[in-house]
């Protein structure tokens, strides 16, 4: 969302960082799905660090420069903070708004579920910076497979949590469980396909055709021009 598409609105505040990442793109799902009006500024951490540098000396994604100028790191974090926001301006919103549950079972399976697809977008990156950022003379075959095995440690106990389930993956409507596993599974099959191969996993690829149609996931394109992989 522009600055000129929301010039008649409050501004929430300002996304900080490419799409490409995992992390700056379940941020901004949530964001379209809340209806909460922000500026992307998709500056990257690695091509434009002297102008990221300016607005967070960490040169962290994603960052969120909020209203008041706060600044948060972290995608967990800003998505907290997201929520509460919207409380706050709700008072007392309807259900569909959260992306969360609110029994405390479900609420426990969906951080088990949120941590799993994290996790897949954690060693997703590892292998990347691996292979594009160091050099090939100094690149361990070792580390090289054992985070190999954490992503498909990952994917498998998500694909198992699936097997006896249709739609989402906590409740009759979408969570933060499924934007982050929806997120990490694109930003795998984008980068890294020959890695994980997706005709291991129609669960979540069905899970991840579902979320994509979404407006907020139309929204928060990958990369110009990119259709998701299902």
């Amino acid at each position: 969302m522009s600055v000129s598409t929301v010039s008649s609105m409050q501004m929430t505040g300002q996304l900080i960082g490419m799409l490409d990442s995992p992390y700056v793109r379940r941020v901004a799902i949530a964001l379209c799905h809340y209806n909460l009006p922000f500026e992307h500024r998709p500056l990257s951490v690695f091509r434009d660090v002297d102008a990221f540098r300016q607005i967070n000396p960490i040169v962290k994604a994603p960052t969120f420069v909020c209203d008041n100028g706060a600044i948060l790191m972290d995608s967990t974090l800003i998505l907290t903070y997201l929520q509460k926001v919207v409380d706050v301006q709700n008072g007392n919103p309807d259900a569909h708004i959260h992306l969360m549950p609110t029994s405390i079972t479900q609420y426990q399976k969906a951080l088990y579920l949120i941590g799993l697809g994290l996790n897949a977008c954690d060693k997703s990156v590892q292998i990347v910076y691996e292979r594009e950022l160091r050099p090939e003379e100094k690149q361990h075959q070792p580390w090289f497979e054992r985070v190999q095995s954490q992503l498909l440690a990952a994917y498998d106990l998500i694909e198992k949590e699936m097997s006896n389930r249709e739609g989402w993956l906590v409740e009759n409507q979408m969570t933060h469980a499924d934007i982050a596993i929806a997120v990490a599974w694109q930003f795998t099959q984008y980068m890294i396909s020959d890695v994980v191969p997706i005709d291991r996993y129609p669960a979540i690829s069905a899970l991840s055709a579902t979320a994509e149609a979404l407006p907020a996931f139309k929204a928060s394109p990958l990369a110009p021009g990119w259709q998701p992989k299902v």
